[in-house]
């Protein structure tokens, strides 16, 4: 089917396609850490000091697959678990070092392919889609109040 005869639909869940390709391409170029713990690292980034509930609501999944895929990433040093300084009874997630510059790579692979697909557009469509993505991300509160990640 010709592109000019796809529906919007079509096109954004082609959009989707490539995004989620980028994303998992780039997963497959880092050593041991599967998408599902990338996205835990994101939201750790995004929610420092997250307990166990809160990292499971944020990710839709039970707080006891939160916590076999927060055990995983402690062994394998990309998060920390430490006592809440809000309550005693309450534990902190967080990322190591290890765990920022594995998501910085993640960031770096995802927005190379991103990039080089960008070149097959011509300047001025490619101007009017970032225009286009500023304008969504400020109108979407969920994106616009969280902080670009690190």
């Amino acid at each position: 089917m010709p592109v000019a005869d796809l529906t919007d639909d079509d096109v954004l869940l082609c959009a989707v396609r490539v995004v989620m390709g980028v994303s998992v391409r780039a997963a497959d170029q880092l050593d041991d850490l599967s998408p599902v713990q990338l996205r835990a690292l994101s939201v750790l980034r995004e929610n420092p000091r997250s307990n166990l509930v809160q990292l499971a609501e944020a990710m839709g999944v039970t707080v006891s697959t939160a916590s076999r895929l927060v055990d995983r990433l402690i062994a394998g040093g990309m998060a920390t678990r430490k006592t809440s300084p809000r309550t005693r009874r309450e534990v902190a997630l967080g990322l190591t070092r290890s765990g920022r510059t594995a998501l910085q790579r993640y960031d770096g692979l995802r927005l190379e392919s991103l990039r080089s697909c960008l070149e097959q557009v011509p300047p001025e469509t490619r101007d009017a889609l970032f225009a286009a993505l500023r304008e969504t991300v400020a109108a979407l509160p969920w994106i616009s109040e969280s902080p670009p990640p690190a």
